[in-house]
């Protein structure tokens, strides 16, 4: 087991503002799982996607990782744990405009004093089908093609986790199948324990296993037992473009 949660709950605001954003929740993921998580807005989705994190404190409860609560950790400890052990994929690129594709994807690990692995990098470029654009600056590229590149910058740290949080949610459908289908194969080739929020019921059903949150409460938690049935294109070999 690679992510277990204990009672989780989240609290925002008292009194009359009061709102339970997430209630007792307890949650296993083991290493190498790629989950989906579905739920309406405002139903915690995010806000147990950035308790896994580290990105927010919980109210009570525990995340635990690597059999560590890492809301044990202080602030130092706890922003090492997610530089190194966290990848965060966001519907928003988030990339800054002045960099090229290699420099957006290397920043982080600069920022942290540490020296990208150049032949683990080209990997991730050719295998996300972005190899040509590495000196590209994010205004040159399409919408599919930053989230890529975001992708990547997850990935770079070799993190065990990636947690991505309605990574498709700028995206048309077309290029939304073709990103979630590269975090799936991300996912087995890297080994890498893949989390995705997502309100599209499609994309959901590209995970092997998918939890239903409501209300702050996860109401159905199940593997998808027919997700190579549904994606026909993931077999049939060819590399996205």
């Amino acid at each position: 087991m690679l992510i277990e949660t204990r009672n989780l709950t989240k609290i925002y605001g008292s009194g009359e503002s009061k709102v339970c954003a997430l209630k007792d929740v307890n949650l296993s993921i083991d290493r190498g799982e790629f989950i989906s998580i579905v739920g309406t807005s405002g139903s915690g989705k995010s806000t147990l996607l950035h308790l896994l994190g580290g990105l927010d404190e919980p109210t009570s409860g525990q995340v635990i990782i690597n059999d560590n609560d890492i809301y044990r950790l202080n602030q130092d400890e706890l922003t090492v744990f997610r530089r190194r052990c966290v990848g965060f994929v966001f519907q928003d690129f988030n990339l800054i405009p002045i960099l090229n594709v290699c420099e957006n994807i290397i920043l982080p690990l600069q920022l942290g004093g540490c020296k990208p692995d150049k032949d683990y990098i080209d990997s991730l470029l050719t295998t996300l089908g972005i190899a040509e654009k590495r000196y590209y600056l994010p205004n040159q590229l399409s919408g599919g093609q930053q989230q890529r590149v975001a992708i990547a910058r997850a990935l770079a740290a070799k993190p065990e986790i990636v947690l991505a949080d309605e990574p498709t949610g700028n995206l048309d459908s077309k290029t939304s199948l073709e990103v979630v289908l590269l975090l799936k194969l991300l996912n087995e080739k890297y080994a890498q324990t893949i989390v995705m929020i997502t309100h599209n019921e499609a994309i959901a059903q590209t995970a092997k296993r998918i939890i239903r949150i409501e209300d702050g409460r996860i109401v159905t938690n199940q593997l998808n037992e027919a997700v190579d049935k549904r994606f026909p294109m993931e077999q049939e070999g060819g590399t996205l473009q």
